[in-house]
């Protein structure tokens, strides 16, 4: 019984220690045979074993480096497989519809995009764009490769389980099966493992955007509302059910605050959201969306006083909202995406003056702030990551089930 356990221990361990070396090429690009010895604690001989092993399940490739400069031998470099295998990654948010082919390593291989309409409950026209662009993707994807996963990013409450959206404010979704009806529409055989759009914006951010190599750090991210994800110790706080950080909905102004969608009142997103940014600026009913945004900050970077009047008005209740989080969270790093990346050059200095005016000190002297590194993609990229999850968990057994 003991040798069977210490097996069974051993398999075990080996299989992790595969998706390990997996994950880090992945996230990090190519590395020596060397580097990941010494950044996973493992000895030269175990690491060339589990090399081999990925190598021959077409995971990964060795190369000699062509640029080594030392004496000695050179140590191999290991990377990414990116001709073999890929993930579709979705990304369903306010105003538009995103599908991409990425390959392992993270680069988009294809994409396609489409308007979404807010239109209120659109399940089946969400699911029937997203799943013809995926069918697309596939077919254009070169013979003999495999698509390992799918993962969806979607603005709203997601159940992990089953990848049913709980409450999408801003269109009224209310548990929706999102996650069930792409899987079925797409026809791959394949679940579709959804994410709320601002925690998988974190993740993407922490794996390779602003935040790589930060293990804590928020990121707050804008559509029409404002969602966030928190990074805790280089793992994503996500709560009991996978509700956790709602930080749109962290209570800013309870007195004379905002009506909120969530039925609350000065909710940070009822305060900071498009909504009260073309209010403020006069211009309701004639802008919307993203490129409403840019043109009230462009208003306002020209000198338009009502426009410069929203920015401060908005920057100061964002304000709020981050010196909250740096104190309860004491975070390396904020990270603005979304529309808030768009929004945050015109706010800084409101937001930094409640900074330096309401958060402790030992927290304020080492958190810096930025704008999202991935752009417009992040969400799209924390989707992608989504879809390599199970293959990242253990390559080989999944490897085996797609073939």
């Amino acid at each position: 019984m003991r040798t069977g356990g210490a097996t069974r221990t051993q398999e075990q361990l080996r299989r992790r220690n595969l998706g390990e070396v997996l994950r880090r090429v992945h996230e990090g690009g190519p590395l020596s045979r060397a580097a990941l010895s010494t950044r996973m604690g493992l000895n030269r001989s175990t690491i060339m074993d589990l090399t081999a092993e990925l190598v021959s399940a077409g995971l990964v490739r060795e190369a000699v480096p062509t640029d080594w400069g030392r004496a000695g031998r050179p140590s191999i470099m290991v990377m990414p497989e990116p001709e073999k295998l890929y993930g579709l990654a979705f990304d369903v948010a306010v105003d538009r519809l995103v599908a991409a082919r990425v390959a392992l390593g993270g680069t988009i291989l294809a994409r396609r995009e489409a308007v979404r309409t807010r239109s209120g409950v659109d399940l089946q026209d969400v699911v029937g764009v997203l799943a013809a662009f995926g069918r697309e993707l596939v077919a254009e994807a070169a013979p003999g490769t495999t698509c390992v996963g799918v993962g969806a990013s979607y603005c709203g409450l997601i159940r992990r389980a089953d990848g049913m959206v709980r409450y999408g404010p801003q269109l009224g979704w209310v548990d929706q099966a999102f996650g069930a009806e792409l899987a079925a529409e797409l026809g791959l055989g394949l679940a579709v493992s959804v994410g709320n759009e601002a925690h998988l914006g974190a993740v993407a951010e922490h794996v390779r955007g602003a935040g790589a190599a930060v293990d804590n750090l928020i990121y707050l991210h804008g559509d029409v509302g404002v969602g966030g994800g928190i990074i805790a110790g280089g793992k994503l706080l996500d709560g009991d059910g996978g509700y956790g950080c709602e930080l749109g909905h962290m209570v800013v102004n309870p007195i004379e605050g905002r009506p909120c969608l969530c039925g609350s009142r000065g909710c940070l997103e009822a305060e900071v959201g498009e909504g009260a940014l073309l209010d403020y600026a006069g211009r309701a009913g004639e802008l919307v969306g993203r490129d409403g945004i840019r043109t009230v900050v462009a208003l306002a970077g020209a000198g338009d006083e009502a426009a410069k009047a929203a920015l401060a008005r908005i920057g100061d209740w964002l304000g709020v909202g981050v010196v909250n989080l740096i104190n309860l969270f004491n975070p390396a790093l904020v990270i603005f995406g979304g529309m808030l990346r768009d929004l945050y050059p015109g706010v800084a200095p409101q937001v930094q003056a409640r900074i330096d005016a309401h958060v402790l000190p030992v927290a304020r002297e080492r958190v810096l702030l930025a704008v999202s590194g991935l752009g417009d993609d992040t969400t799209l990229a924390g989707a992608a990551e989504l879809a390599f999850a199970d293959l990242l968990a253990d390559p080989l057994d999944h490897m085996a089930a797609r073939r």
